[in-house]
C-alpha cells in the first residue's frame, strides 16, 4: 500500500467533493463500485488511487472536468482533458455550430457565456437589449454585472427583485457545485450592487405569471418585453472549455414580445 501526503494529496480534495456531495464513504463506495475501507484509505492518504479509480469517483461525484484534473494532478498523474482557446482550430466546428445557432436563434436574444458568465457571443436580439450601455459595461462583458449593475439592464427590468434573486440563487447554486474563486468574486461584487429605484410592475391584469418559469421583463425601444430563460451546455466535454460554456437563450413569453421581435428589419 502506498502512501501519499495527507494534507496535499488527492484524498483530501477527494474527501471534499464527497461532502460537498452529502455522500457516506459507503455511499460513494456502493456508486463507484469499491469498499468504503477503500474509499476510507484513499481519504486519509493511506492508499494512493489508480488514475481509472480517481476518474470514476470523479464522475460519481459530478466533480466538473477542471477539477477533475486537479484531482490527477495532485494524485501524481497527468491531466485528462485539455483547455482549448474557444478560437483554436481543433473548435472550429464548435464554432460553427454556435454561430448558426446564434444566427438561426435570431430575432430572440441568445448568448454564449462562460464558467464566469464573461459573455463570448451574442447574436443581434441580444445586441438589442445592450444598446445604449455605457462602454465600461461592455468592453469585457459579463452577464452577471451587465444585468444587475445599476448602470446596466437593471434600470429597465421591471420585475428586478425577482430577476435579481433568481439570478443570485442561480449563482449559489453554481458555487456549491464547484470550487471556482473567480465565480465567487464575482457573486460578492453582485450582491453588494446597490438596487436602483425601478418602476412598478405595469402589467394591467391580473393574470399569473407563466407557471413553467419567472420571466424576465424588460423594458426595450419603449415597449416591456417578457421573455423566459433556457441555459444549455454540453453533454460528457472532453474539454474544460467546452466544459465550462453554456448558451442563454431568451424565449418570448407572451405574443406581443415574439410580434415585436419579429417586426424588427433585422429579423428579416
Amino acid at each position: 500500500m502506498t502512501t501519499v501526503a495527507s494534507r496535499t494529496g488527492v484524498g483530501p480534495l477527494l474527501r471534499g467533493w464527497r461532502e460537498r456531495r452529502r455522500l457516506s464513504q459507503l455511499e460513494l463506495a456502493l456508486r463507484a463500485d469499491s469498499s468504503a475501507r477503500h474509499i476510507s484509505f484513499v481519504e486519509t492518504g493511506r492508499s494512493r488511487p489508480s488514475e481509472a479509480m480517481i476518474l470514476r469517483l470523479a464522475e460519481h461525484l459530478d466533480v466538473p472536468v477542471r477539477e477533475r484534473n486537479a484531482l490527477l494532478l495532485a494524485a501524481g498523474y497527468a491531466p485528462r482533458y485539455g483547455e482549448s482557446a474557444l478560437d483554436a482550430p481543433e473548435l472550429g466546428t464548435l464554432r460553427e455550430g454556435i454561430e448558426r445557432l446564434l444566427a438561426g436563434y435570431d430575432p430572440y436574444p441568445a448568448i454564449v457565456v462562460d464558467g464566469s458568465y464573461a459573455v463570448l457571443a451574442a447574436n443581434g436580439g441580444a445586441a438589442l437589449l445592450l444598446d445604449g450601455l455605457p462602454a465600461h459595461l461592455l468592453e469585457a462583458p459579463n452577464a452577471m454585472r451587465i444585468t444587475l449593475h445599476p448602470e446596466g439592464l437593471a434600470p429597465r427590468i421591471r420585475n428586478l427583485r425577482e430577476w435579481r434573486g433568481h439570478l443570485l440563487a442561480q449563482m449559489e447554486r453554481q458555487i456549491a457545485l464547484v470550487r471556482s474563486e473567480p465565480l465567487r468574486a464575482l457573486y460578492e461584487e453582485v450582491a453588494a450592487y446597490p438596487v436602483p429605484g425601478t418602476a412598478p410592475d405595469d402589467r394591467d391584469d391580473a393574470t399569473p405569471y407563466p407557471y413553467f418559469a419567472l420571466p424576465l421583463r424588460i423594458e426595450v425601444a419603449g415597449r416591456v418585453l417578457s421573455f423566459v430563460s433556457s441555459i444549455s451546455t454540453f453533454n460528457t466535454p472532453m474539454d474544460v472549455t467546452v466544459a465550462e460554456l453554456a448558451i442563454e437563450t431568451l424565449l418570448p413569453a407572451d405574443p406581443e414580445t415574439a410580434a415585436f421581435l419579429r417586426s424588427l428589419p433585422a429579423a428579416g
